[in-house]
């Protein structure tokens, strides 16, 4: 440790801590504009300024380490002051200097409320400046869909090159010109590439760079501001759901170290248009052919009708990727009491089964795990396309020191460095024999992270098997670290099989129910991604008018993920709980709710009255489910049992688990801004500056 004196306080830090984190650690207040914990240090904003007492002239105590300070003359700590008539002054010039060219755009720019320019001048700056010449002009910079930029305002800061180049790993911004000629640009002025560039809008420090979806739409002091957390993929990132009225107006991050640190994906971010269109706000009947709108009341009459004509066993349900825990609870609850046990969780046709034991399908090392493994072998996935935040952590890892990454599957730009082993299973299948195996055995924590898509093929259960034999061979599972993963592409997987939302003995599975001429009776709950061919009476519960909906002889409108109080599980096993934002559209409930009404005329009345009587009969069902923010971990054994399972796997390579990772949920394909981004990202648009 170090001793410091800051502002007479003698603190003790660890030598590698910066004047600025030593003195915060002493309580101490020190403005910046280039500093950011998460990025590397530039040292070029010069506002950290701080007095280093036998310095002749302030330091950037950004830039500053605290092992690099000289003790006093008779070996005293080194004294470090942040509110002396040095550093004030030093502060007023450098904030002067600042707004020497930031325009006086406060009132129309978007930042105006949440900006460090203005809340920092305010502290710091003083109430006049000495500069009458003509301010300097830049000309906006095009960077894509969904990030509007101002540069007048820029102040070189150069927090979004640090962060598209270090975390996002696409280094597609930089900085051109010297001197008060320089500018942030894009060089070519293409659209960015990279799934998570919206985070740039949030730490840039001024109105230069702001959210085009959002320009213009609220001020922050209008909205009401929820945490809670985000289903766009099965990580769980933690989110700030901003709304006015009844209306979600945008979604920001929460830190949260164990999971998305303070980053969400563009998905994450920008599919809050999609809550607003084409929602479905009352129900619907088919009646010749056509949907027509219906009351609640003739919506359970026709369910209720087909169901007392049709045999249980010819009865099925599905859940969808976004489905909360209480309302599968209940759907699973309802027709067992109907004697219905063609039940499936997962709509992809994935082999997972929680009879196998709950370690072989969870990300067991958690997401935090990552920073501690010293291998990685990907097999059968794209976390890039399948958990971009995920992505980005693995690429944290491997810049802070060696971190060999091997991958089986289809080639992809993962942002970082890998050895490409082979495209299907007769890769994985030798992998104790392939050169690269040898990273994994000498590693004291390797990590095998298998991607949702390698499941979901025919031969998905032999898969497993091979997966889990060859981290066990490979030292991946072991005493104090199990380093088996399994990466989930849907919020709802994980809590649906924690209860059981599996097909019984004998019945059917969720490609089996999407065969012509298996069912008479179909229960959806927000499955819109496969075909459901004619002939089954289909009920759907759903949030928007997609595939399901128009598919659909029964439609009962539902509600999204921001207008529900819900339990999810993330990949990692962690239960966690959304928070609602806001209120159903029109006529619309919450899917538990419909249930519990719907088992009134269906004659099974389900016990609970309201949520908190069906979270007491959850818990007392799944009491992990209880523990909110924890990880109730599985067993290693189960994976050497399914080791054990054995089974013939397929020659066929390894296929892309997420096609297009912007229109993978019913939200987001009625989401204009994502389908302005798909089009981008496919090429199907035109990628540089229109205007």
């Amino acid at each position: 440790m170090t001793k410091l004196v800051v502002d007479g306080r003698e603190i003790d830090v660890p030598p590698e801590y910066t004047l600025l984190q030593a003195c915060e650690a002493a309580g101490a207040e020190i403005p910046r504009f280039c500093y950011h914990e998460r990025l590397s240090i530039a040292g070029n904003c010069r506002m950290c300024l701080v007095e280093l007492v036998g310095s002749p002239k302030p330091v950037a105590s950004c830039a500053w380490a605290a092992r690099d300070c000289r003790p006093g003359p008779k070996g005293e700590p080194p004294e470090v002051k942040t509110r002396s008539p040095m550093v004030r002054k030093a502060r007023e010039g450098v904030m002067e200097f600042l707004l020497i060219n930031h325009p006086l755009d406060c009132p129309i720019c978007d930042q105006g409320g949440e900006c460090d320019l203005q809340d920092q001048s305010m502290a710091y700056g003083i109430d006049s400046s000495r500069f009458v010449e003509n301010k300097r002009a830049v000309e906006d910079k095009y960077l894509g869909a969904l990030v509007k930029t101002s540069m007048n305002r820029c102040i070189q800061c150069t927090r979004c090159v640090r962060f598209i180049t270090e975390v996002a790993g696409v280094p597609e911004l930089g900085a051109i010109g010297r001197g008060e000629d320089m500018e942030i640009t894009s060089y070519l002025e293409t659209a960015l590439h990279s799934e998570l560039q919206g985070n740039i809008v949030d730490i840039c420090p001024v109105g230069a760079l702001t959210s085009k979806p959002y320009a213009f739409t609220a001020r922050p002091w209008e909205l009401n501001k929820t945490e809670s957390i985000d289903v766009m993929d099965a990580l769980g990132s933690a989110i700030r759901i901003d709304t006015r009225g009844s209306e979600v107006m945008r979604i920001l991050p929460r830190t949260n170290d164990d999971i998305n640190e303070e980053w969400i994906s563009d998905k994450t971010r920008h599919v809050v248009d999609g809550l607003r269109t084409q929602r479905l706000d009352q129900p619907y009947v088919r009646e010749h052919g056509k949907l027509r709108p219906a009351t609640w009341t003739e919506a359970f009459k026709a369910v209720a009708a087909k169901l007392a004509q049709t045999n249980p066993k010819r009865m099925g349900a599905m859940v969808g990727d976004l489905a909360a825990v209480e309302e599968i609870f209940a759907l699973k609850d309802l027709l067992t009491r109907l004697g219905v046990s063609n039940l499936d969780c997962r709509q992809d046709g994935s082999a997972l089964d929680p009879a196998w034991g709950r370690a072989t399908y969870l990300f067991n090392a958690t997401i935090a795990g990552i920073d501690a493994a010293d291998a990685l072998l990907i097999v059968g996935s794209n976390p890039r396309k399948e958990a971009a935040i995920l992505n980005a952590r693995i690429r944290k890892r491997w810049r802070t020191g060696r971190f060999p990454i091997g991958l089986i599957g289809a080639k992809a730009d993962l942002t970082y460095p890998y050895d490409y082993l082979g495209a299907g299973p007769e890769t994985l299948a030798d992998i104790t024999r392939h050169s690269f195996a040898d990273n994994l055995r000498k590693a004291e924590r390797p990590m095998v992270l298998v991607g949702a898509g390698a499941f979901a093929r025919a031969d998905g259960g032999a898969l497993a098997s091979l997966a889990a034999k060859a981290a066990i061979d490979l030292g991946a599972v072991k005493g104090g670290w199990n380093g088996y993963c399994v990466l989930h592409n849907a919020a709802s997987r994980v809590g649906a099989l924690d209860l059981g939302f599996v097909p019984g003995r004998g019945a059917l599975s969720a490609r089996q129910m999407a065969a012509y001429g298996t069912l008479d009776l179909l229960f959806l709950l927000g499955v819109d991604e496969i075909e459901i061919p004619r002939g089954a009476f289909v009920v759907y519960i759903g949030t928007h008018g997609d595939r399901g909906a128009s598919r659909a002889d029964v439609v009962l409108p539902g509600a999204a993920y921001p207008e529900k109080s819900a339990i999810y599980v993330n990949t990692e096993g962690r239960v966690q709980m959304a928070t609602r934002a806001s209120f159903p559209p029109g006529d619309a409930r919450e899917d538990w709710a419909i249930l519990r009404a719907l088992s009134d005329i269906l004659k099974h009345r389900l016990p609970y009255d309201s949520l908190s009587e069906l979270r007491q009969a959850l818990f007392k069902a799944h009491p992990h489910m209880m523990r909110i923010g924890q990880i109730a971990p599985g067993d290693p054994a189960d994976i050497e049992k399914l080791a054990e399972r054995g089974g013939t796997v397929e020659k066929a390579p390894f296929g892309a688990g997420i096609v297009d990772y912007y229109l993978t949920n019913a939200i987001a394909r009625c989401s204009a801004v994502m389908a302005e981004c798909s089009a981008i990202a496919g090429g199907r648009t035109n990628m540089t500056a229109a205007e």
